[in-house]
């Protein structure tokens, strides 16, 4: 399509994400990015600092008539997640971002788009740069590395900011006002396992799970989508035992925050029993398909002969880890008993590794109960601790809960009726937002979040409405003007 995305309307927003887009931002991976921020701020002459765990602060002064307002903070990272395509050539680390126009959808040829939380951080931008948008005394917060463990909001030291009120802008739907969100831990596996040589009458198939739909873990954890990890070892159940199977290599999945929708593997098969092996993976193919046919209909489980490799796992180190990544629990724990359709506690099978000796596993819990975090992770780390592995938790943050009765969320709830003549969705997401972490240093600002609609975040079926991001524009102008005095 001829036009580009930084020719929408609002253009204070697209061009900014233009700009975005064109800049490699992996999570960890950030100096590019954030170059690109610091010259922004050095080009429209406004004061700015970066801390040592890469946070970025842009201040600028209020507007003509609003200096009395109460403080504001508006805050989005600038990280993205890395996911795309297994056909897609593509290097997160060098090339920008191609996006492409369809219909109201911004998205990105087979790769994540950026919009999480790209356009948060372009409104930050646009609302620094402009010469016309009454606006309180500003601080425009860029945090680091949200998307691989909030490191830079873990990390963000108390008396930097000096907001009263912080507007997180990374919801992503248009309709909605989040008040609250989970919090979540990482469990990382680790476990060496015996290898034997490949005895003589065996040959080499290599299994393939792809097409699932994956999406965010927390977000979309609840529509039931299948899990890559999870369907590779259906697969290769019983196959151990009944059919002398050797396993070679596993790996699926990848980012901790991404439901898999990738995974493969190398199995061995005694020649004699390849047609029954594959009798049996037919029928098991089958029936996945049609399981997940209403929430992944692109499901596809193949397989095919490939060079033999060297050496494979024992028949024993095969069946306890086929045992153990099936007793892993994946998907919704608990839903909330308090509010309805919210899950309350979630575990995410992230990422699946078995090579040369050495087999990994990268786990996500997520609750906004601590307790029940907690007792999650020792859950999924209980099987690979029963056949002799280590598991090492890492990266926890807290969930985040806002006083219904808050001044600002009452302020934005009415305006939300004035311009668009309904009532928003003020409720909790099973997302990690930055807000809980943010608040342990600074326990007085009053926090709310919001943003425009983008659809499965963290897979390369990312997109974002333009049309909402027009809404999402006008609503957080004028919330800007609505901002109270200082009392």
């Amino acid at each position: 399509m001829s036009k580009t995305i930084d020719q929408l309307a609002p253009k204070a927003v697209w061009q900014n994400f233009y700009e975005l887009t064109q800049v490699p931002r992996p999570s960890k991976k950030e100096e590019k990015v954030q170059a690109h921020v610091l010259a922004f701020a050095r080009e429209h002459g406004l004061e700015h600092q970066q801390d040592e765990a890469g946070n970025i602060i842009i201040r600028k002064p209020a507007s003509a008539g609003m200096e009395n307002r109460r403080p504001v903070v508006l805050q989005a990272h600038l990280d993205m997640v890395c996911q795309k395509n297994g056909d897609v050539d593509f290097d997160f680390e060098q090339e920008a971002i191609r996006t492409q126009i369809d219909g109201d959808w911004v998205s990105a040829q087979g790769t994540t788009l950026g919009a999480d939380n790209g356009i948060g951080a372009a409104a930050i931008l646009g609302v620094l740069a402009s010469q016309d948008i009454p606006h309180p005394p500003l601080e425009g917060l860029f945090t680091a590395d949200e998307e691989a463990g909030m490191t830079g909001a873990h990390h963000l030291k108390g008396g930097m900011l000096r907001g009263e009120i912080l507007m997180n802008l990374d919801t992503e739907d248009d309709d909605e006002l989040s008040i609250g969100c989970a919090g979540g831990i990482d469990s990382n596996a680790q476990w060496g396992y015996p290898e034997r040589e490949v005895p003589s009458g065996y040959e080499a198939l290599k299994l393939e799970i792809k097409g699932l739909y994956g999406g965010h873990s927390g977000m979309d954890i609840i529509e039931g989508r299948g899990n890559a990890n999870k369907l590779l070892v259906r697969m290769l159940w019983d196959l151990p035992t009944q059919y002398q199977m050797g396993l070679a290599y596993l790996e699926g999945g990848g980012l901790r925050n991404a439901i898999p929708r990738e995974a493969e593997a190398v199995v061995l098969i005694p020649t004699a029993q390849q047609s029954a092996v594959a009798e049996h993976w037919a029928g098991l193919r089958e029936a996945l398909q049609q399981e997940f046919a209403t929430t992944d209909p692109g499901l596809k489980i193949d397989w095919a002969p490939v060079e033999r490799p060297p050496k494979m796992m024992t028949a024993a180190a095969a069946e306890q880890l086929v045992l153990a990544l099936q007793c892993v629990h994946d998907g919704i724990r608990r839903l909330s008993p308090d509010v309805e359709n919210l899950v309350e506690t979630s575990n995410n099978l992230a990422h699946v590794c078995a090579r040369d000796g050495q087999f990994s596993a990268k786990m996500l819990t997520r609750s906004d109960r601590d307790s029940a975090k907690y007792d999650l992770a020792h859950s999924v780390a209980a099987p690979f601790r029963l056949i002799g592995g280590t598991v090492s938790h890492s990266g926890a943050y807290p969930g985040w809960k806002l006083d219904p009765q808050a001044p600002m969320l009452q302020m934005m709830e009415k305006l939300y009726r004035e311009l668009f003549s309904e009532s928003p969705r003020v409720l909790a997401c099973h997302a990690g937002l930055e807000c809980g972490l943010l608040g342990q240093n600074y326990p007085d600002i009053e926090m709310i979040s919001f943003g425009p609609t983008i659809k499965d975040p963290h897979s390369p079926d990312e997109r974002v409405s333009i049309s909402s991001v027009e809404k999402f524009w006008h609503y957080l102008q004028e919330a800007l003007k609505r901002v109270p005095a200082v009392e």
